[in-house]
């Protein structure tokens, strides 16, 4: 990793539904810690699990970046919110996927449906998973991924910060290379912005800010229909 060049940007967007944005970004590139993490919701228990949760995992993992302190902010999290939930008697929850900057790679966290994507030698990869019902079903073939089932189904997490089980995240190890372009978004992008249309703006060339302005301004286009957020992070030699 010391070899390697970071350049990074964030952004995001309240869109046209929502009142307010009820997602929370997070960058820092010295390390790298990139978070981005959305609230369920546009109520009180969004508000409070999404910003909880990002200022918990900072915290945690600006002393030391790796799989354990992902699962213990994680942990902490999920009670903090848990709590806040059941004290307000309503939904408070929240997505999240972290990035973080170890001396021997990347850490990646993801509880939830925001996305991590990579840009590799031509090829965009995603390389978290939805916790969805709708990504099982899509899988598993239990329906046209274009369907009304599919569209109801990407509403139903199985995993979140918050949910009463305090389910754990996926913790996966990366090694970035030279020329890698990652990309953490909520699904106000992931859902708003094609495959096709995501693998050209984050090929072309420019900084990653104008890519993430290019990002968010796709996901307005398609109708602004949730708070959008996106970081782009590039590794040069």
């Amino acid at each position: 990793m010391t070899d390697l060049e970071i350049t990074a940007a964030a952004g995001s967007e309240i869109g046209r539904r929502y009142r307010a944005n009820f997602d929370v970004v997070h960058l820092s590139e010295h390390p790298l810690l990139a978070v981005v993490a959305d609230g369920m919701g546009d109520g009180e228990g969004s508000a409070m699990a999404g910003r909880t949760t990002v200022d918990i995992v900072v915290e945690r993992l600006a002393r030391n970046a790796d799989k354990s302190a992902i699962r213990e902010a994680v942990a902490v999290a999920q009670r903090r919110v848990g709590e806040f939930g059941r004290r307000i008697g309503e939904l408070a929850g929240c997505t999240l996927t972290v990035l973080a900057q170890a001396p021997d790679g990347l850490w990646l966290g993801q509880i939830g449906d925001s996305r991590l994507y990579r840009l590799r030698g031509g090829l965009l990869e995603l390389l978290t998973v939805d916790h969805t019902m709708a990504w099982l079903g899509a899988v598993h073939g239990w329906y046209p991924f274009d369907s009304p089932e599919a569209a109801a189904a990407r509403y139903r997490l199985t995993r979140y910060v918050g949910h009463p089980e305090q389910p754990e995240p996926d913790v996966v190890h990366i090694h970035p290379q030279a020329g890698d372009i990652y990309l953490l978004c909520t699904d106000g992008v992931a859902e708003q912005v094609s495959y096709q249309r995501m693998l050209e703006i984050l090929g072309q060339g420019g900084s990653p800010r104008r890519k993430v302005k290019e990002l968010l301004a796709q996901a307005d286009n398609a109708g602004g229909r949730d708070n959008a957020t996106a970081i782009v992070v590039e590794f040069a030699g």
